[in-house]
């Protein structure tokens, strides 16, 4: 299994999420299922099957924020380079198709929220832009065609 690399805040989010899933969602699910048993028979009990499988869902993703939390390391913002794009850093590009200036984080896809600007360095751009200076430009396929890209800035 490989590492994972995750900021600071990632590896707290998903902390948090395990902490919710076995403290709060299994003591809700464990409710769901007692009640929907005080209720008779079961072979006919669709509460009693939604709950089974909430339950299912529930262990299942703890088991892979365990796994996650497991192989997590977080990203050593001393061993990073200061002159190139790496998980961990965010870049400000100008789109030079549209003229338009955008901002991401790079982070790990685990992490990776396209709406909070926080892109996973193994998407299209995040891959084309890994080991790049500021200055440089970059194409990158996208589902309506090649888009350059100039990086502006980066920095932690």
């Amino acid at each position: 299994m490989d590492d994972i690399f995750l900021t600071s805040e990632g590896l707290a989010k998903l902390e948090a999420e395990l902490r919710e899933l076995k403290i709060v969602k299994r003591k809700e699910i464990v409710t769901a299922i007692q009640e929907a048993r005080a209720q008779g028979d079961l072979s006919e009990n669709a509460e009693y099957d939604a709950a089974k499988e909430a339950q299912a869902y529930n262990e299942r993703r703890i088991a892979e924020l365990q796994d996650l939390l497991n192989r997590a390391k977080l990203i050593d913002e001393n061993a990073i380079p200061k002159d190139k794009v790496c998980i961990g850093k965010w870049v400000r590009l100008m789109n030079l198709r549209a003229s338009k200036e955008v901002k991401y984080h790079l982070v790990a896809p685990e992490e990776a929220d396209f709406s909070a600007g926080k892109l996973s360095i193994t998407s299209p751009i995040g891959k084309a832009l890994v080991g790049r200076a500021i200055g440089d430009e970059v194409d990158v396929q996208a589902p309506a065609g090649s888009v350059r890209y100039k990086l502006l800035e980066m920095g932690m």
